[in-house]
């Protein structure tokens, strides 16, 4: 995607997603045989459900059709959310992620997989889970230490509201 395109795209785009209630996390447009595909990802502190992204996903179109910034060929629009296993990149994500068990991969190498307790503006404050009935323990990572970072998905974990009853 050409960078004026991806500006044009963003600065069409960004209002509607905010006029939402939404951020817009990234805009993606790829290729499938003779069809473009303009991915829309979104997100909020609350997450996003189906109408928030059907209702954008209307709103989108409707504009995307009153320009030309697509050019003249065939696309499918998708407006979406990052997903369950998504990316960590900027403060906010490790902030939503707060409670959430991650997989980081460090700068110094060697992978760590913990559970966030608290985000600061410089780390977190984090939960190492014990192994083979060992207790978990504390460790606090700094932003500057993580090369990659990634929510893991959990199937076995009660929800805090089972927890409390």
């Amino acid at each position: 995607m050409s960078t004026t395109q991806s500006d044009r795209l963003r600065e069409l785009v960004e209002p509607l997603v905010l006029a939402q209630d939404l951020e817009l996390e990234d805009i993606e447009l790829s290729r499938a045989g003779r069809r473009g595909m303009l991915r829309i990802i979104v997100d909020s502190d609350e997450g996003v459900d189906l109408d928030a992204c059907a209702d954008l996903s209307r709103a989108i179109s409707t504009k995307l059709d009153e320009t030309d910034v697509m050019g003249e060929g065939e696309y499918n629009l998708e407006v979406t959310s990052p997903g369950a296993d998504r990316p960590l990149s900027q403060h906010r994500h490790y902030v939503r992620a707060t409670g959430r068990l991650v997989k980081l991969q460090l700068h110094e190498g060697g992978e760590l997989v913990a559970r966030i307790l608290t985000v600061d503006d410089d780390g977190m404050d984090m939960e190492v889970p014990g192994v083979k009935g060992r207790k978990p323990t504390a460790r606090r990572v700094e932003f500057a230490e993580i090369a990659k970072a990634r929510v893991e998905i959990e199937f076995s974990r009660k929800d805090k509201k089972e927890e409390e009853a």
